[in-house]
This record gives structure tokens, C-alpha cells and sequence, in this order.
């Protein structure tokens, strides 16, 4: 699914996924092995093979649901 990830007014990173209309934070970042593992508030995982810590936000970027 296309996600998009951010940076808001806190710092804080937060994905808006465009087909359901959903914005939430970040609330944990892990790795794993389909790539870098993201838990949102709402609890859902998302897992991103393209993503590194000197990727320049905010970008589009396909992304697993776990």
C-alpha cells in the first residue's frame, strides 16, 4: 500500500495512509527481516524495505501491513 511518512510540527514521524484517510504517530521503529518495522498508535505494523535514517521526509513510499 502507498503510505506516505512525515515529520509534524514535533518531530515526531507520522504516516498518512491516503485510502483510509488515516493519519497517526510513530510510536515505535524496529528492524526486522522484510526491511524497517513501524508501529503506529492505532497498533497496526508497517513494514518498509526502502527506508533508512537519511531518507528525506515527507516522501511516498510503498509499504507492508504485518
Amino acid at each position: 500500500m502507498k503510505v506516505m511518512l512525515r515529520r509534524n510540527a514535533q518531530g515526531q514521524l507520522s504516516v498518512y495512509v491516503p485510502k483510509k484517510d488515516l493519519e497517526e504517530e510513530v510510536v515505535e521503529q524496529t528492524n526486522g527481516e522484510e526491511g524497517r518495522i513501524l508501529t503506529l498508535a492505532n497498533g497496526w505494523q508497517l513494514a518498509f524495505n526502502d527506508l533508512d535514517d537519511e531518507t528525506k521526509l515527507p516522501q511516498t513510499f510503498n509499504a507492508k501491513r504485518l
